[in-house]
């Protein structure tokens, strides 16, 4: 099976961002490790994106394993749209509404 193509949202560029720099200023090691983390994730997602349920929102979700992260995704047709790689402390469903 093909991957889908990937787009991600400007929202979800800058989640991941600044996630990465606040890892960066405390621990290079981590910071690493959660951008491998979130880049294996959109593989995964982009490999199956079918996998996980679709939520009431008619989103899709996987959590990470290591770090308080969800990537929230919808699929189309020709791609899967990563809307937000949202830390769990955020408010729930900020990214809604910004597509």
């Amino acid at each position: 099976m093909s991957s889908l193509q990937v787009v991600v949202a400007e929202e979800a560029e800058r989640d991941i961002t600044q996630s990465f720099l606040w890892y960066q200023q405390r621990s290079p090691a981590a910071a690493e490790a959660f951008r491998r983390e979130v880049v294996d994730a959109i593989d995964r997602i982009a490999r199956a994106p079918r996998n996980w349920r679709v939520d009431d929102e008619g989103n899709r979700r996987l959590v990470l394993h290591r770090f308080p992260f969800t990537i929230v995704y919808e699929v189309t047709r020709d791609a899967v749209h990563i809307l937000a790689v949202a830390h769990h402390k955020k408010r729930p469903g900020y990214w809604l509404g910004k597509q």
